[in-house]
């Protein structure tokens, strides 16, 4: 239609205020590099590639156009021939290996335990190899794997597996620990199968489409030789991409049917005998757009934390704009990534709550990771809940 009731959802086009910074601009240069015909221009390319991919605007789209579907298509075609720096390259393997994944975690627990890191920031390598902005977010990782089963403390209803993806298992344990705490006191065993891997998200939105059937197939075999009542996702980025797994086969059905974002499947198993301790906290609520623009179950959030007696919860304000993470996009556009930190963090300082909470990983890791930071640490809604048991 491009009637334009997208551009005022756009986080680039608030940053900008260029037409050419817009999904109406941008789905015009998708149609020129999918339909054919026309020639793409550098400038165009530019601007396509500088799209967070927050979907905010399928959310405001009246003809509902698949936004993201038509990004990742282009993405793939411009990807043909196309010759990737060896960062890219490595990166793109790392995410495609466990073992080459456990053997960089132990590096980077060397690094940081070292001293290495603060040396090296000091010299300027970083800056040669551009690597400033993934030193930036590195934490020190867990280098221990997780058990394969976590039984419920009491009376077992049933079991869940849990997906752990590339990331969260070494550098977001907490959050894990902190889900199986809370599906174990609702009465559930939870199980970690050894065989899944990447969601495949960062493949799917960067042009590298032809692996992601394999991640899905790794994916729905591992869980689907499990006997268990539902597969459980902790961060929002990861099932954002679960849930648009296709669905045109009895497994990609059967696993879309037992699949839940584990603040849902919470809330729908709560127990009335479980209650939880009183904390009088502030707590400000921000919206991951995977959460807002993709699975919209944001809700569930504020009437989970509702369970915690004497908890004061609040949206931030400005959850309908992109925090700046976007999947990689922290590490491609580090200047744009940083001016969207930078409102949120405002935003954060305006609220002056006692927490933050976020039900994405990518989203508290960036957050977490600005020099300016507040005291306020950004973490995920069950660690809070965990805490309260």
């Amino acid at each position: 239609m491009r009637c334009g009731m997208c551009v005022g959802q756009c986080p680039t086009y608030k940053l900008f205020q260029l037409n050419e910074e817009t999904p109406r601009a941008r789905i015009r240069t998708i149609e020129k590099i999918l339909a054919g015909g026309e020639t793409v221009s550098a400038s165009e390319l530019v601007h396509l590639n500088s799209c967070l991919l927050c979907r905010a605007c399928e959310t405001a789209c009246p003809s509902r156009m698949a936004y993201g579907s038509l990004f990742d298509n282009a993405q793939a075609v411009l990807s043909e021939g196309r010759r990737r720096t060896i960062l890219a390259a490595s990166a793109f393997k790392l995410i495609e290996s466990k073992l080459l994944r456990r053997a960089l975690i132990t590096l980077i627990t060397l690094y940081i335990r070292s001293g290495l890191q603060s040396l090296v920031r000091r010299s300027g390598l970083l800056k040669m190899l551009n690597l400033v902005e993934a030193d930036g977010i590195s934490r020190l990782p867990s280098l221990s794997g997780m058990a394969d089963r976590y039984p419920a403390k009491k009376k077992t209803l049933g079991k869940v597996a849990l997906f752990t993806g590339c990331l969260t298992e070494p550098f977001d344990r907490e959050t894990l620990n902190a889900a199986t705490d809370l599906l174990n006191a609702i009465g559930y065993d939870v199980l970690i199968p050894k065989g899944q891997t990447c969601c495949g998200a960062i493949h799917q939105h960067n042009g590298k489409q032809q692996s992601v059937p394999d991640f899905i197939r790794r994916n729905r075999e591992a869980f689907a030789a499990l006997d268990i009542d539902a597969v459980v996702f902790i961060a929002t980025g990861c099932g954002a991409m679960l849930d648009e797994y296709p669905q045109d086969d009895e497994p990609g059905v059967e696993f879309h049917e037992r699949l839940f974002d584990v603040d849902d499947f919470l809330l729908q198993h709560w127990p009335d005998r479980l209650r939880l301790k009183s904390c009088y906290l502030k707590v400000a609520v921000h919206e991951p757009c995977s959460q807002r623009n993709v699975l919209k179950n944001q809700k569930s959030v504020y009437a989970l934390l509702q369970k915690i007696p004497g908890i004061d919860v609040q949206p931030l304000s400005g959850s309908d704009v992109c925090c700046g993470a976007g999947g990689a996009y922290m590490l491609t556009h580090p200047e744009n990534a940083a001016r969207l930190r930078d409102m949120k963090l405002q935003a954060i300082a305006s609220a002056a709550p006692d927490v933050v909470v976020s039900a994405n990983f990518g989203c508290a890791l960036y957050l977490n990771s600005a020099e300016s930071s507040p005291t306020v640490k950004v973490i995920h809604p069950l660690k809070l809940l965990a805490d309260c048991l």
